[in-house]
């Protein structure tokens, strides 16, 4: 039994078009390259035909994947959401009381999140420490690398 997956709406259409792609273009490819890979003589010594099957197996593996995710995907809507306190599609201003520097992470489901871009996983040790925190809140962080980060709420947004 897979668990939830929580999904902005953005992030659903995104795996949607993934998942689309896949299906299509990129099976026809592959069972091109198959086809293609065949016609090199005995299968038993054909590393290109390995390789073809190889790929296809992996293709096939995330086609699987995406369809459990998008099968157990909850979306969620933007009219549910307030800026009362953080939740998963909130938008949160902190800042780190050390340095003294602002940021501002939006809080998403695991299969959106992307650190890089500020997108934080609400099973992240920093999205789990502010969801459900109030504006004002001072929260303590314990991060990987390092001591416990201490990040002060300065503003809730709907994100979604």
């Amino acid at each position: 039994m897979s668990k939830d997956v929580i999904l902005t709406p953005e992030g659903l259409e995104k795996l949607q078009e993934e998942l689309a792609v896949l299906r299509g273009q990129r099976r026809r490819e592959v069972a091109e390259r198959i086809k293609d890979a065949r016609e090199f003589g005995d299968i038993a010594e054909n590393s290109e035909y390995d390789d073809a099957k190889n790929e296809q197996a992996m293709l096939e593996a995330r086609i699987a994947q995406l369809e459990d995710k998008l099968r157990s995907a909850q979306v969620i809507d933007a009219r549910d959401l307030s800026t009362d306190a953080v939740q998963v599609g909130s938008i949160v201003h902190v800042k780190d009381e050390k340095t003294g520097k602002s940021v501002k992470y939006t809080i998403v489901g695991s299969a959106e999140a992307n650190p890089g871009e500020h997108r934080l996983s609400n099973e992240s040790p920093v999205g789990k420490a502010l969801i459900g925190r109030k504006r004002g809140e001072l929260v303590s962080v314990q991060v990987p690398r390092g001591p416990a980060r201490k990040l002060k709420i300065t503003k809730i947004d709907v994100g979604v």
